[in-house]
């Protein structure tokens, strides 16, 4: 199979839309697999079955004004083969929130973290964790982060712990791994990150413990005494091995994304593989303006990680994706498809469209490959 069959398409409904900007400037217009009740971006997303059928959730984030007044703490649950969205009880303390993330364990779904804005602009982390009950949909606050983070990834292992990844911490970023013992409802740190500290990036972990965490946004410091430090999208990617004791990671860096950094990219596990799909080159505020002042727009290139890439990297080309989305914080892998809720669109117009990426087992693993790590 050509690279030029590696093009991946967002199914709007059968097929695939025209790649013009036509149909960007008339986005809303467009048949979408679903529709959320209202547009939302930067909202934590999982999934979950309930009574046999696969539901996708959409936690807190920001509606289209992308002011301080549109942060929320509102919820939404779809049912991804009838396609209906529907609003569903938000965050019980209804403090709107940025940056949370979400993931599901033992068929319960974990809400982190996250940040406040308030109107003079100010920003603070959230401490608590959630738990949502998708049978019952109700939530249950169950403990808090030792250092409370958002911007981080949580990945799941042993259907049992919850890794957190470095993150932001009110005023910067950390390098910590924090993880959290669902069965004992306890912490515990593993080894620090040892790249830069980041914001914002992506990765996932396979079956094995194998993890893979990518880009993101790195703060530099001043150049000059009196300065500012600035904020900085880059392509880093470090893999770390699990050991046999489950607080020790071995880190080692691999060789970046291919092309530009990413951003607020979804990372999703297919089975043993890492999608990264969608997020910006440019670091932006929640508002989707760069902190260098400019517009960031979607990237239209997604990659693909498998284990014939070793320490390597990415073996597979970028291909390109339609329609571009940044300001994602997951997405649901059903089915051969993995389906993305909200996010923004190009110009930083925020959906309230649900995406459907499909026919992920078509996608080539390269010849005599052994899907697992190497």
């Amino acid at each position: 199979m050509t690279f030029k069959a590696l093009i991946l398409c967002l199914s709007l409904s059968a097929g695939c839309a025209a790649q013009t900007s036509d149909v960007y400037d008339n986005a809303d217009a467009s048949e979408a697999w679903a529709r959320l009740p209202e547009a939302v971006t930067n909202n934590a997303v999982a999934g979950a079955m309930v009574d046999g059928r696969m539901m996708a959730y959409s936690f807190t984030g920001l509606h289209e004004g992308k002011t301080w007044r549109d942060v929320t703490s509102d919820a939404y649950a779809c049912d991804l083969e009838a396609r209906e969205c529907r609003e569903i009880n938000g965050i019980p303390d209804g403090i709107g929130r940025l940056a949370s993330v979400a993931v599901n364990v033992g068929g319960q779904i974990y809400i982190f973290g996250g940040y406040t804005v308030a109107e003079d602009g100010s920003e603070a982390s959230t401490l608590e964790v959630w738990r949502f009950d998708p049978v019952t949909e109700t939530y249950t606050m169950i403990t808090t982060m030792p250092v409370p983070v958002d911007d981080t990834i949580a990945l799941p292992f042993e259907d049992r712990y919850i890794y957190l990844v470095s993150g932001w911490h009110d005023t910067d970023n950390v390098d910590l791994v924090q993880v959290y013992d669902v069965e004992d409802d306890s912490w515990f740190d593993a080894t620090s990150f040892p790249g830069a500290p980041v914001f914002g990036h992506a990765g996932g972990m396979d079956s094995r413990g194998r993890i893979l965490i990518c880009g993101g946004t790195a703060v530099i410091p001043p150049t000059e005494e009196g300065g500012r430090r600035s904020f900085e999208a880059i392509a880093d990617c470090w893999m770390g091995q699990m050991n046999e004791n489950i607080a020790a990671i071995d880190w080692q860096q691999i060789e970046p994304v291919p092309g530009s950094p990413i951003y607020r990219s979804a990372g999703v596990r297919i089975n043993d593989h890492i999608l990264f799909f969608g997020g910006s080159d440019n670091a932006y505020n929640f508002n989707g303006i760069g902190y260098d002042g400019m517009p960031s727009e979607p990237i239209r290139i997604a990659r693909l990680w498998h284990g014939c890439g070793g320490i390597k990297g990415f073996l597979l080309a970028e291909f390109d994706i339609y329609p571009p989305l940044m300001d994602l914080r997951g997405g649901v892998h059903f089915d051969d498809s993995v389906y993305f809720l909200g996010g923004m669109l190009p110009g930083q117009r925020v959906t309230n469209r649900v995406y459907r990426l499909e026919n992920i087992s078509e996608r080539p693993l390269g010849e005599d490959c052994d899907p697992g790590w190497q």
